[in-house]
């Protein structure tokens, strides 16, 4: 494979998705919330394609959620909360 090909199935380009169709996916409301995905939860960091322009390849973002947690995590009642019940 040469240097200028893709590693895709068919040399086909990869789909890239911005940040409205991030947003119009309901992934994300704002670009602070988009930065503490990216920083705090695996989200793909995507590639600049200018100076001002980010763009995320679709399957890594597909990948990404798919890999999501489904159901909510079991917190644990306060201590307190806990003793009060035992009693």
């Amino acid at each position: 494979m040469s240097k200028n090909q893709s590693s895709n199935e068919g040399g086909a380009l990869p789909v890239l998705v911005r940040f409205t169709d991030l947003k119009a996916a309901g992934i994300t409301d704002n670009w602070p919330h988009l930065a503490r995905l990216i920083d705090q939860c695996g989200f793909p960091s995507g590639i600049l394609l200018s100076r001002n322009v980010r763009a995320w390849d679709a399957a890594s973002v597909r990948q990404w959620l798919a890999a999501r947690p489904v159901e909510r995590k079991i917190v644990n009642p306060p201590r307190k909360q806990r003793e009060h019940e035992a009693a």
